[in-house]
């Protein structure tokens, strides 16, 4: 079974929602289903261009998402112009390794080139090994590992 893959609009947030949840857990599905409208409707969104493209089954249903967006610059990349980045990128259990993911990722890399782009970037948590697999998967080199710390005051 195919899926379309297309912009999101105002009408995509509830079948969203879920899925922002299972990538980001630390929000729950209302706060997600509330981001989702502001961004949607544009009102939320960066100086830089955005896009949320969703991957749907022919029956309505949206089983993935990637979230991408302009950077003035990112680890490894050149810092001469702006590049793409994947902020978020998730696909449900039962349509990982189906080409799901690679197809949100090159229409995410298209809309980058469509906007003067020479790069993508993006990042995973460093014990996100799937994650890692799946970026190199489609041509992505590590270019940096760290460690971030924090101290309450």
């Amino acid at each position: 079974m195919s899926v379309l893959v297309r912009e999101a609009g105002l009408q995509d947030c509830a079948g969203l929602a879920p899925l922002r949840h299972s990538l980001w857990p630390e929000g729950s599905e209302e706060e997600h289903l509330n981001e989702l409208a502001l961004l949607l409707r544009e009102q939320a969104r960066g100086s830089l261009p955005a896009t949320i493209l969703v991957a749907q089954e022919p029956d309505g249903r949206i089983v993935g998402f990637i979230e991408a967006g302009l950077r003035s610059h990112a680890d490894g990349c050149d810092p001469s112009h702006p590049v793409g980045y994947i902020e978020g990128w998730y696909v449900a259990p039962a349509w990982r390794l189906r080409k799901v993911g690679a197809r949100l990722v090159a229409e995410a890399e298209s809309w980058a080139r469509s906007h003067g782009c020479k790069e993508m970037a993006s990042d995973t948590w460093l014990d996100n090994l799937d994650g890692q697999r799946a970026h190199e998967g489609l041509g992505y080199e590590v270019v940096d590992r760290c460690v971030n710390y924090r101290k309450l005051l």
